[in-house]
């Protein structure tokens, strides 16, 4: 079966998370990413929170599946002609480099475009133009500044940022989306273009549903389906809202059976206006169905702390899957919390590839995530990320180098 992106090839000049992201993403659909790293060094992350002394890092190999490695000293000139005939031969070239750097490098957009002019540029930055695009970012800055951590937490605490990384990731598949819709623009123009994703504008973009509840509390001056509505007094900018669903359906984390010792022994728990009855019924409060304090979703929202209290009450007495299996059957929303241990041990994930298996030549076996994107003629195989330079050799082959031109660069210290 052909892969989706076949025949697309990926110049990788990007390290850490959100850069990574991106170009395994392509990978997984079958682009031929050549990850150019610095010999004797590579990619950062290879060394980084190492769990076994002298291996990849998880950290490393989780990012870089389906990729080949190389090694380049592009401050040597005849590094920079390796890296001239990468560009030619190339369709994207992917960088998170420091602002400036690629200019510096001697590669800057317009050199770029008279080596290749239909090679797409495409870049991960911090922030946009404007006052902070020099400024360093990480995945919690990235949170921070995009919005994400001042309407995370509980009003009574500080802002929080989440584990999910939406600074990095989040940003990563941003760009890998930019650069799929300009190869599909390459197809009608013929010319490559710039793609830019920063981070700040990608965690943004997720936090779109604040961004609306801005609008709605400067017009209404409250959030009625938030928690501290009836009894806390709104301020101007969104709050933090717990476990609130952020949308038109209330929700919340309740405790369920085990709790005491199971930190993860809880249940998302959502009431839905259409199976309010069936709530009722269950939790043995039927007169609210009719009750005119509870009988409509308005009617409750001044209500939710004690009715989400009665809830619990009635998970408090089942696990998280007793409570999922029988709330199931009434079409209620729910779902467990799930902590990393029961998904890296789910069987259905690993069914569906979304938990894969990978066999690695010093690592061993490790779980990784695998394609999070299901195609039906394009199927992903996840294999291995590569050793420091392993493909070295290999794609100077494929760019015209002879064997005696490939010992000259290793003995000049270019590869």
């Amino acid at each position: 079966m052909s892969k989706a992106l076949d025949g697309v090839k990926i110049l990788d000049f990007t390290h850490v998370q959100s850069g990574p992201t991106c170009t395994q993403l392509l990978a997984w659909f079958g682009a031929d990413v050549i990850k150019v790293e610095k010999a004797g060094e590579g990619d950062a992350t290879r060394g980084q929170l190492r769990d076994i002394p002298g291996v990849d890092s998880l950290y490393f190999t989780m990012l870089n599946h389906n990729k080949r490695s190389v090694t380049i000293n592009t401050k040597d000139p005849k590094g920079k002609e390796v890296l001239v005939k990468l560009i030619k031969d190339c369709d994207v070239m992917v960088e998170n480099f420091a602002p400036g750097a690629l200019d510096r490098m001697g590669f800057s957009w317009e050199k770029i475009q008279e080596i290749n002019p239909r090679m797409i540029l495409a870049s991960v930055k911090g922030f946009g133009p404007g006052p902070y695009v020099d400024c360093k970012v990480y995945e919690n800055v990235a949170q921070c500044a995009g919005g994400a951590a001042s309407t995370t937490g509980f009003d009574d605490g500080p802002p929080v940022v989440t584990g999910a990384q939406i600074g990095d990731s989040g940003t990563g598949l941003h760009l890998a989306l930019g650069i799929v819709t300009a190869l599909f623009q390459r197809e009608k123009t013929g010319r490559g273009q710039k793609v830019l994703a920063a981070m700040q504008d990608a965690v943004l973009n997720l936090c779109r549903v604040k961004l609306r509840d801005q609008q709605r509390l400067e017009r209404v001056g409250e959030l009625t389906e938030y928690p501290q509505y009836p009894d806390i007094e709104f301020g101007e900018s969104v709050p933090r809202a717990g476990n609130a669903s952020g949308g038109g359906q209330p929700g919340w984390i309740l405790k369920c059976k085990g709790w005491q010792k199971d930190p993860n022994a809880y249940i998302y728990f959502i009431t839905q206006a259409a199976v309010w009855p069936a709530i009722c019924k269950i939790i043995d409060e039927e007169s609210w169905i009719t009750d005119p304090h509870y009988a409509t979703p308005a009617a409750r929202l001044p209500h939710l702390k004690s009715i989400f209290a009665r809830i619990e009450e009635w998970t408090k007495t089942k696990t998280k899957f007793e409570a999922m299996d029988i709330l199931n059957q009434y079409d209620i929303p729910c779902g467990p919390i799930l902590s990393m241990k029961e998904i890296a041990e789910d069987q259905s994930l690993r069914e569906t590839g979304t938990v894969v298996e990978v066999d690695h030549p010093t690592r061993g076996k490790y779980l990784t995530v695998g394609n999070p994107i299901k195609l039906s003629d394009s199927a992903t195989e996840v294999t291995r990320s590569p050793l420091l330079g392993e493909h070295t050799v290999e794609v100077l082959q494929q760019l015209g180098y002879n064997d005696a031109q490939i010992e000259e660069l290793r003995a000049s210290k270019v590869i």
